[in-house]
This record gives C-alpha cells, structure tokens and sequence, in this order.
C-alpha cells in the first residue's frame, strides 16, 4: 500500500475517509506530519513532539480501524495548544514558569479528541499563558507566519494557526479569550471558531481569564471545524463550573443547507477608520459573493465597539491577576533558587518566571481590583459589558450572522509592534464577540494586494447569537464552496 502523495494536503474529512477505507494507516499519517514538524522547526509551531506517544496511539487507533471498532476520527492527526494539560506531554502555557511541568490528567478537550480518535501529534507554541496578539510573547520563542517567515501568525493560538497552514498537522486546537483564535486564523488563512462560551470545558485549559477563555479548533476548513467541534462540545458541569447544560450537537448537519435569505449585518463600526485598504478589499469580496448565494446584507450598529479595547483590558487583567496568583513557587512550577524567606521567593519566583507581558497584566489586574479603585475600574468595567452583550441581541432583531473584519490589517513585521497599546488595538473587531460570550468564526476571505500587505491572508469574521455555530459553520461552508481561498497555501511548504 503506497502512501497518497496528497497526504498533508487531505483535509480532516478526507483523511477520516481514507483512514477508515484503509488507503493509509493512521501510524503512515501520524509519521508523515512528524517529519513535516521536523523538516519546518523554524517555524516555531512545535514545543514538544514525542514520536514514541504519538506512534502508539497511532498503532492503537490502526488496531481499532482494522476491527472495525473504530470512532469516527479515528487515526486523525492533531495537535494541542500548549494552554492545555496533557500527561503524555509536558505543558508549559509557553512560560518559563512551568518548564518541564507535566500534568496528572488530560484537558477535558483533549480526552474528548482522543476519545474521537484524533492521535496526538504534539504540543503548539502561544503567547505565554495565552497573553498577546502576536505570538512574540513566547518565552521559548515567536512563531513565523507561513507566508511570510518575517511576519508574526498572530496571537495567542499562532502556534496553532502557523502549524495548520503550513500543513504540519491537519488540525489544531486553540484557545479565544479575546480573539486569540480568530485573529491567527485570519493572519495565516485557516478557518477557527470559537463557540459559545460554555459549550466547550475548560477544565485543564490553564486559566487565563475564566469568564471569557474559550476552546475551540483550527483547520483549513469550515467542514473540518464543524467535524472537530461536534467532539469538543458538550456538557461537563462535574469539572468545569462555566460549563453549560447543552447537549453535544453535530455541527456538520447543516453545512449544505441553503442560505438563500441569510440577513447578514454589516457593522458600521467595523468598517471605519483603521481598517486597512487591504483588508477592506477583501472583507468586501466575500460579502459580494454571500449576496451571489441569496444573502442580503443589512447595515447594523453596534455603538460600543470602541469601549470594548478599554472594558476586556480591564476585566481580562483582573482575573488573570487572580488566576495567576497559583504560581508562586510553592506547589508546582518555577521556584527561585536563591531567597531570604518566603515572600522573597515569592517575589523572586514571580520576577523570573514571568515575562513582561504576564507581568504587565498582573500588575494592572491587581490594580483595578484594589481597594478604592474597585468600583472606579472594574464594577464600571461590567456594567459596559453588559451594554456591549445587549447591543448584540438589539442588532440579532435585524440579522441572522454578523460580518466584518476579523483585524484590521494583515500580519505585521515581527517586532513591528512593540508598543504594547498598538497590539492590544489589533484586537478591536474580535472582543465585542467575546466579551458578549458569543461564537464567533474567521474564515478565509481573500489576500493583500498592496505591496504593505504583501499578499498576505484576510479574513472574514462571521458572529452568531447563542448556540448559532452551526448555522455560522454553514455560512463559511458555503462561502468556501463558492472560492478557493482556503484551498491555497504558502510556497515552498
């Protein structure tokens, strides 16, 4: 049995296919995008790869495959997010403060991937403890964009984003506190979605902001999504207190439904001043070919988009501060060396293990949470959270799905953006949505024409109402039935 030359361009679907008609073995799959991982480490998607690990499950799911027992992703390659726990891997959140940690136990995401049949390919690299936009806050190193090895993949799942892109894996799962799954997606031309908060657990995702962090998976594909996500979500409510009463749905059965009719809202907001001409261009592509499908676009306001930078920077610095607060040398983790006493290792704990960015955080979440600032900060923080979910649902009475950009321009140079202010504003069209606790997805609209955009990847950002991913998930599909984008990939790979 010869192995398909095609194999790391086969989508999740397609390799299922293949997997369980015996085309290939899941061990060929899974030793293919290991030396795909190996021959692109200058990549920096990987942290750890453990070829042993990842063989036997391979060999098991292959085992499973021949006896006809096998569940439906059976033999499937994937790779995780370094934020989730994993006891056959060390976990690390790309932090010197947990160098060399490994876990007891499995993120719930993890096992229910397994428990699909996914193997596990390795762990991806991020902003360290999923804190940036760029995925230059790394503490092992920053992650290249596949298209352009001088341009960030975007943060915090850039890791995830730049592996699936560059076909070092099929598919990846990320994490979205404030759009840390879209925005990559967009830099580097994969489809991501985050779905409602709560329908995913977090249990054994490493805290960052426990109100707004959400799971969720990367691929080339909406179809790929949707297959993914069918596994992820579901009820968890033993392990994970946010997570929500729904039960698991197949995200799959409406992607050939029809959207003739779809209302699709066009924020005014998101189409003003900062939006590059690049991205414009092929933000505004993609909703002429939605009006070729039978949608009609609908102009829409959403007033408080601005106030959503100085709101989730407020509220997501405040729980990271309290999240956070575990790492002090005492259970697990980094411990410094050399103190006088306890606070001194503490402090010095803190001040070696964390990078400036964590620290940075820390500092301004423990700030608006101390007393006589409170209210001031973060009570006011909430209040317009509230406000931003409720402008939502006025502009859900107008539309189905919302589109706009997912950033405001393509990726940038790497250390293009060493202001910390500037990256934080990269962020302004994805927090709405996550802030609100709604899904979200970005799908490939386009590329850059411009010489500054380098033709690099755009994309779309669509935002449902509650429990709307599968209807967001048909959108996309459709859109990527009627364009190539998604199919094309960086040379040289």
């Amino acid at each position: 049995m010869s192995i398909p030359t095609d194999l790391h361009e086969m989508s999740v679907a397609r390799l299922a296919q293949a997997l369980k008609s015996r085309e290939l073995s899941a061990t060929e799959a899974a030793q293919h995008f290991l030396a795909r991982a190996a021959a692109h480490q200058n990549l920096g998607a990987y942290v750890t790869i453990n070829e042993e690990v990842t063989l036997a499950q391979a060999k098991a799911a292959d085992a499973q495959l021949a006896a006809g027992t096998a569940a439906p992703l059976a033999g499937v390659p994937i790779a995780h997010k370094d934020l989730f726990v994993t006891k056959d891997f060390p976990t690390t959140a790309a932090s010197k403060m947990l160098a060399g940690y490994q876990s007891p136990f499995d993120a719930t995401m993890v096992t229910r991937l397994a428990d699909a049949g996914c193997v596990t390919l390795g762990k991806l690299n991020m902003d360290e403890f999923a804190m940036g936009s760029a995925n230059e806050n790394s503490a092992i190193a920053p992650v290249r964009n596949p298209w352009d090895t001088s341009r960030v993949p975007g943060g915090s799942s850039g890791g995830s984003a730049a592996a699936v892109a560059a076909r070092l894996a099929p598919a990846a799962t990320g994490t979205d506190t404030g759009g840390s799954i879209r925005q990559p997606a967009s830099f580097c031309g994969i489809t991501g979605i985050k779905p409602t908060y709560g329908r995913a657990s977090r249990y054994g995702m490493i805290a960052f902001a426990s109100s707004l962090d959400q799971a969720g998976p990367m691929a080339r594909s909406a179809e790929d999504c949707a297959l993914l996500l069918s596994a992820m979500c579901g009820p968890d409510a033993d392990r994970d207190s946010t997570s929500l009463d729904v039960p698991a749905e197949d995200f799959t059965a409406q992607l050939n439904d029809s959207i003739e009719g779809l209302r699709i809202g066009i924020p005014a907001e998101f189409f003003g001043e900062g939006l590059s001409d690049d991205v414009r261009a092929a933000v505004d592509g993609a909703l002429k070919e939605y009006e070729k499908l039978g949608a009609k676009l609908v102009p829409i306001s959403l007033p408080r988009t601005e106030l959503s930078i100085p709101v989730y920077y407020i509220i997501a610095p405040a729980e990271a501060s309290s999240n956070l607060s575990r790492f002090d040398g005492v259970k697990f983790g980094h411990r410094a060396k050399d103190y006088t006493d306890l606070l001194d290792m503490y402090k010095k704990t803190r001040a070696e293990g964390f990078g400036d960015e964590v620290k940075r955080r820390i500092m301004i979440g423990t700030y608006v949470l101390s007393h006589g600032y409170y209210d001031a900060y973060y009570l006011q923080a909430q209040k317009i959270r509230r406000m931003i979910a409720d402008d939502f649902q006025a502009a859900f009475k107008q539309c189905d799905l919302i589109a706009g950009p997912a950033a405001p321009t393509v990726a940038w140079q790497l250390g293009g953006k060493s202001d910390p202010l500037a990256n934080y504003l990269a962020d302004i069209y994805t927090l709405p949505a996550s802030l609100a606790g709604l899904p979200g997805l970005s799908v490939p609209a386009g590329f850059a024409n411009s010489k500054e955009g380098g033709g690099m990847p755009v994309g779309l950002q669509l935002i449902g109402n509650y429990f709307a991913e599968g209807r967001l998930l048909n959108a996309a599909h459709r859109l990527q039935q009627a364009t190539d984008h998604h199919l094309r990939q960086p040379a040289g790979l």
